[in-house]
C-alpha cells in the first residue's frame, strides 16, 4: 500500500485499488483499471495512446481502441480528481502531445516500497543483522494482497506480473534463508514447503529445505527430500541435481558437523504454564507446541488453498461480495464491540463495511477479534470464511493465533464444551497433532487452551434448530475472556435464535453479506467472454433495466450467479431464455431451472482437440451422475446432515438386508469349516450359530469409525515387546486350555506374539501439515483393516487347525450325551465375546460370545491328517477375517458400495466418482467429508428423489 500520491494512494500488489482520504474509489471496468495500472508503472513519463493500446490489448485490439482509451482516461480523471481540469497546475492525470501521464512520486507505490524493503533486507543480512533483515522481508511480503494487478490482462501487466512473481519468490527464499541462519528451522521448513510447491525445480530451495530438515533433527526426511528432487529433475528435465545439491546430500549422509547451525529459536513467545510463569522448554514444552502451531498453519493453508482452487474462487475472481454491519437488533453496541477507547458511552450500531479485500484488515481492527458473518442461503458465507482464513494466514503477524476453519454442524453445546469439541475436531482434521513424539501430549487441547488457534466456525445454522440459542450462549461463554472467534450463520436463523434465547456474542461485530448488485453479476457472467461474443448482452441489458425484476432477484446471491455461468458455459447455450417471463414468472422458477441445469452442464462431455491428450478424469453420463447424486442426497436428507462420511455408507442399506449381506458370507465359510472337520451336522451347527450372530450384529450393532494411521517402524521396539508379551500370554492360555503339546504351544505363542506386536507398527501420522481427506482416511483405514483382519485370521485359523488336529479327546464336563463340553465352550465363548465387543459393541459381545460357545463346545474326533486340519483352519480363519474386515469402516464401505453398485444406486468406484464430482464443483470437501457445494443443491436433489 502506498502513501499519498497527490491526494490519492494506490495499490498494485493485489487487486487494483485506489483511495482518497481513506475512501476507496470505484475504478470502473477491468480494461479501464488496466490503463491506469500501465500509467502508474510509467509514472511521470508520458505514454502515447498507441503504447497504451498495445500494453492493454496487445496484437488484437478492438477497432475503436484509441477512442476507448480516451474515454477510459476521461472517466479515470473524474474519479481520481473530480472537479479539477486536466490543465490545472496541480493536476495528477494529465495529457500532452506525447500522451497521458500520472504525476506523483513513484517511490510511494507499493511496488517500489516492496523493492526497497528487499534491498534493505539483503544489505542487513550482509552486515550480519539477521533479525532486522527478517523484519524487512516480512514488511515486504506484508504488502502483498494477492495476485499483482488482480485479474487485469494485457501484455505489459502480464510481463510485470511475471517479474513480480519472481521477486516474490525471491523474497520468500530470502526469508527462509534467514530463518535457517537464525536456527528457526521449523518455520523455515513450513516456508520452504510452500515455496517448493510454487517453484518445484528451483534447486536452491530444495537445498535449503534439506539443510533445515537436517538441523531440525530429521536426517531421514532431508535425505528423502534429495531423492524427491532427483526423481523430479530426471522426469521433467532429464538431468541430475547440480553439484552443490549432491555435495550437501553426501555431507548429510555422513553427518558432517559443519552443517550444524545455531541452536533452534522459538518463533512465538513462550506459553504460560499453569502457575503463570513460562512453560518449560522440554520434551513437552513450548517449543514443540510452537512447532505444532506452525505446522498446523501450513496444513490449514495447503488445505484451503487447494479447496479455493477446486471451487474456482480465483478463476477469474469470485463474485464481488459486499458486507456491512447488520441492521438487525441482534448485535452488541458499538462501545462493547470497539472498546471504551473507541466508543466510550456509545450505544449505537457498529458501522463496518467493505468487500472481500477489506475483511482481513477489518477483522484485525476489532479489539476482541470476534466476528459473526450472516447471509442468506447462497450468499457466500463459506467463501468469505475461506478467504478470511487464507488472508489471515498469508499476512500472519508474530503472536497471532492460527485460524482453523471447521464446519460447526457436529457440535452440540449441551453435550460438549466448545473448546473440548474444537480440540477433538483438530485431531480429526489434522491427525498428526495426536502424535505425542512430535508435538507432546494433548497438543490439540493445549493449542486451544493457550489461545494459539482461532476457531473459524462455519454454519451455525447447520446445527439442530432447537440448539441455536444454546449454541450462541455457549459460544459467548467460551470466548468471554477475549478469545478471537469467527462464526457464520444464515441471517434469519441467527436472528430467531437471538430473539428466542436472548443471548448474543457480547463483543462480536455482526456483519451481513449484501445482495449481489446487477453490475457485479454482469461482470462475473461476462468475465471469461471471448472477444466479439454478445450472447450475454441481452441479459446484461435486462438486469440494468430491471434491477428489481425476477432475474435480478434470482441472481442476488453468488450461488445463483455462479450456477448461471456454469449452466450456460457452452457456447451453444442461450442465456436469453432466462428472460422468458411466461416460462420463468418469478425468482423461484429461475432458481429451480438453474439447479436443474447445473449437473447436466458440469457433466457435459467435451471431446479433446486434435493432437491433445484426453483429460484423465473419468467420463460419467449426466443421467447416471444425476441418479447417483440424487441417491446420496436422499441418504444425507434422511440422516439430517450435510456431511457425506464414506464410513456411513452401510447405513443406506436397510437393517435386515445389511444383516444378511454382511453376515451370510462368513456363515457359509463357517459351515464349510464344520463340514470339513466333522461332517454336515457339525457344519450346520457352525453355520447357523455364526450366521445368526452375524446377521443380528451387522443389522443392529454399531461400528467403529475409521482409523487414521500410517505404517512406521522407527521407535516402536519397546511397545512391540510389550504387545508381544500379551500375545505370548494368550498363546500359552490357549495351548493349556486345549491341552496342546508343548511344541505347538510354543509355536502359537510366537505367532500370537508377532500378530499382536505388529499392531504397534500402525502409528498415528507424524505430520500436522497433512489435513484429512476422504481418500486419505480411506487408504489409512484400509491398511489398518487388512492388517487387523489378516492377523486375526492367521492366528485363529492356525489355532483352530492345531487344536482340531492335536488336542486330546478329553471331555471334562460333558453334557447332552457327551457331544458337548462346557470346559471347551466357556473359554471359546469368552474369547469370542471380547473380540465381538471390539467389533460391534455390547451386541457383538453377546451374539458372537454365544455363537463361539456353541461352536467351541462341540466334541469332535481329532483329524486323521494334518492336511485336513490345515484346510479346516484356513477356512475358519478366512471366515473370522472376513467378519473382522466387514465390521471395520473400510470393510463395511466396500461391501456396501458393491451392494449399492449391483442395485444401480451408486457407481462401483464410488470414491473416484466423488473425487471427480469435487473437481467438477458439484461437491466441496471439508476435511475428511464431502458436502454438496451448497445445501440448496442437496435439498433440490432430495426433492427430486421424493425424500422428506
Amino acid at each position: 500500500m502506498t502513501e499519498a500520491v497527490g491526494r490519492v494512494r494506490y495499490s498494485l500488489l493485489g487487486p487494483m485499488k485506489a483511495w482518497r482520504d481513506g475512501e476507496e474509489l470505484d475504478l470502473g471496468w477491468a480494461r479501464q483499471q488496466a490503463v491506469l495500472a500501465v500509467l502508474l508503472l510509467e509514472m511521470n513519463r508520458p505514454v502515447s495512446v498507441t503504447a497504451l493500446v498495445d500494453a492493454v490489448w496487445g496484437a488484437d485490439p478492438p477497432r475503436n481502441a484509441r477512442s476507448t482509451v480516451q474515454t477510459y482516461v476521461s472517466r479515470l480523471r473524474r474519479v481520481v480528481e473530480p472537479g479539477r481540469a486536466s490543465t490545472a497546475r496541480n493536476a495528477v492525470l494529465v495529457s500532452s502531445d506525447a500522451g497521458y501521464q500520472v504525476r506523483g512520486d513513484p517511490s510511494e507505490l507499493d511496488v517500489a516500497i516492496f523493492e526497497r524493503h528487499l534491498t534493505a533486507a539483503e544489505d542487513l543480512r550482509a552486515q550480519g543483522d539477521l533479525a532486522a533483515a527478517a523484519g524487512k522481508v516480512d514488511a515486504a511480503l506484508a504488502l502483498w494482497r494477492g495476485e499483482p494487478f488482480g485479474g487485469l490482462q494485457g501484455p505489459r501487466l502480464e510481463a510485470e506480473r511475471r517479474r513480480l512473481h519472481e521477486r516474490h519468490g525471491f523474497a520468500g527464499e530470502l526469508r527462509a534463508t534467514i530463518r535457517v541462519e537464525l536456527g528457526q528451522n521449523t518455520a523455515a521448513i513450513a516456508e520452504l514447503t510452500r515455496l517448493i510447491d510454487e517453484f518445484p525445480l528451483r534447486e536452491r530451495l530444495r537445498g535449503l529445505l534439506m539443510l533445515a530438515l537436517y538441523r531440525a533433527g530429521r536426517q531421514a526426511d532431508a535425505l528423502t527430500a534429495f531423492h524427491d528432487v532427483r526423481r523430479l529433475l530426471a522426469e521433467e528435465l532429464g538431468i541430475d541435481p547440480g553439484p552443490e545439491l549432491r555435495d550437501l546430500h553426501e555431507r548429510i549422509l555422513r553427518g558432517d558437523k559443519e552443517l550444524d547451525g545455531p541452536a533452534p529459536m522459538t518463533v512465538r513467545p513462550l506459553a504460560q504454564g499453569p502457575g503463570g510463569g513460562p512453560e518449560p522448554v522440554g520434551p513437552d514444552g513450548a517449543h514443540r507446541l510452537d512447532r505444532a502451531a506452525l505446522e498446523l498453519a501450513l496444513g490449514v493453508a495447503q488445505q484451503w488453498t487447494a479447496e479455493a482452487a477446486a471451487r474456482y474462487l480465483h478463476r477469474p475472481a469470485p463474485v464481488r461480495l459486499r458486507w456491512s454491519s447488520t441492521g438487525r437488533s441482534i448485535a452488541a453496541t458499538a462501545s462493547a464491540v470497539l472498546g471504551d477507547d473507541d466508543a466510550t458511552g456509545r450505544d449505537d450500531r457498529v458501522d463496518l463495511r467493505g468487500d472481500l479485500d477489506d475483511l482481513v484488515d477489518a477483522f484485525r481492527r476489532l479489539p476482541a477479534r470476534q466476528l459473526v458473518i450472516l447471509g442468506e442461503p447462497g450468499a457466500g458465507k463459506t467463501v468469505l470464511a475461506i478467504l478470511l482464513t487464507l488472508g489471515l494466514l498469508r499476512t500472519a503477524r508474530p503472536g497471532e493465533p492460527t485460524p482453523v476453519l471447521v464446519p460447526l454442524s457436529s457440535w452440540s453445546p449441551r453435550r460438549e464444551h466448545l473448546h473440548t469439541w474444537f480440540a477433538r475436531k483438530l485431531v480429526e482434521e489434522y491427525p498428526g497433532l495426536a502424535n505425542k513424539a512430535a508435538y507432546g501430549p494433548d497438543a490439540a487441547a493445549r493449542l486451544v487452551s493457550t489461545g494459539r488457534v482461532l476457531p473459524v466456525l462455519d454454519g451455525l445454522d447447520e446445527t439442530p434448530p432447537g440448539l441455536h440459542a444454546a449454541a450462541i450462549d455457549a459460544l459467548d461463554e467460551a470466548v468471554a475472556g477475549g478469545r478471537p472467534l469467527v462464526v457464520t450463520c444464515r441471517s434469519t436463523e441467527y436472528e430467531k435464535a437471538v430473539r428466542r434465547g436472548g443471548a448474543i456474542l457480547a463483543r462480536a461485530a455482526v456483519v451481513e453479506i449484501e445482495p449481489v448488485e446487477a453490475e457485479d453479476a454482469i461482470a462475473y457472467l461476462t468475465a471469461r467472454r471471448r472477444l466479439g461474443e454478445d450472447r450475454w448482452d441481452p441479459v446484461a441489458e435486462h438486469l440494468r433495466a430491471h434491477p428489481r425484476g425476477p432475474l435480478a432477484s434470482a441472481l442476488s446471491t453468488p450461488l445463483m450467479v455462479d450456477l448461471t455461468r456454469t449452466a450456460y458455459a457452452d457456447a451453444a447455450a442461450d442465456p436469453t431464455e432466462l428472460l422468458d417471463v411466461a416460462r420463468f414468472p418469478g425468482p423461484a422458477e429461475i432458481e429451480d431451472h438453474l439447479l436443474d441445469a447445473f449437473l447436466p452442464a458440469v457433466y457435459r462431455h467435451h471431446p479433446p482437440a486434435p493432437g491433445t491428450r484426453p483429460h484423465p478424469s473419468p467420463r460419467y453420463r449426466s443421467e447416471h451422475a444425476l441418479r447417483w447424486l440424487t441417491f446420496l442426497a436422499g441418504h444425507l436428507g434422511r440422516r439430517h446432515t450435510h456431511d457425506f462420511e464414506w464410513w456411513r455408507l452401510a447405513d443406506t442399506v436397510p437393517h435386515r438386508t445389511r444383516g444378511v449381506v454382511f453376515g451370510l458370507p462368513p456363515a457359509v465359510l463357517c459351515a464349510l469349516t464344520g463340514g470339513l472337520a466333522a461332517g454336515p451336522v457339525i457344519g450346520l451347527v457352525y453355520g447357523l450359530s455364526f450366521g445368526l450372530a452375524g446377521v443380528v450384529a451387522n443389522a443392529r450393532g454399531g461400528r467403529p469409525g475409521p482409523v487414521r494411521v500410517e505404517v512406521r517402524f522407527r521407535g516402536t521396539a519397546r511397545r512391540f515387546l510389550s504387545r508381544f508379551a500379551i500375545g505370548l500370554t494368550i498363546g500359552v492360555a490357549l495351548g493349556l486350555g486345549w491341552a496342546l503339546p508343548s511344541g505347538l504351544t510354543l509355536m502359537l505363542c510366537v505367532v500370537f506374539g508377532l500378530a499382536t506386536g505388529s499392531h504397534v507398527w500402525l502409528d498415528i501420522p507424524a505430520d500436522a501439515t497433512r489435513a484429512s481427506s476422504p481418500s486419505a482416511i480411506l487408504r489409512q483405514d484400509r491398511v489398518a483393516t487388512l492388517w487387523f483382519a489378516l492377523s486375526i485370521a492367521v492366528t485363529l485359523g492356525l489355532f483352530y487347525a492345531t487344536a482340531y488336529t492335536f488336542s486330546r479327546d478329553i471331555r471334562a464336563v460333558p453334557v447332552l450325551g457327551g457331544v458337548f463340553d462346557l470346559e471347551l465352550a466357556v473359554p471359546a465363548g469368552i474369547a469370542a465375546a471380547i473380540l465381538g465387543r471390539s467389533l460391534f459393541g455390547r451386541l457383538g459381545s453377546v451374539t458372537y460370545g454365544l455363537a463361539a460357545a456353541v461352536m467351541g463346545g462341540q466334541v469332535m474326533t481329532p483329524a486323521g491328517t494334518l492336511a485336513t486340519g490345515l484346510a479346516a483352519g484356513g477356512v475358519f480363519g478366512l471366515a473370522v477375517g472376513l467378519t473382522v474386515a466387514s465390521s471395520r469402516a473400510w470393510g463395511a464401505f466396500t461391501v456396501a458400495r458393491i451392494w449399492l453398485a449391483l442395485t444401480g444406486r451408486t457407481p462401483l468406484r464410488l470414491i473416484r466418482f466423488l473425487d471427480d464430482a469435487h473437481r467438477r464443483g458439484v461437491l466441496r470437501q471439508t476435511g475428511g467429508v464431502y458436502e454438496f457445494r451448497h445445501a440448496r443443491l442437496r435439498d433440490h436433489l432430495v426433492g427430486r428423489s421424493g425424500h422428506a
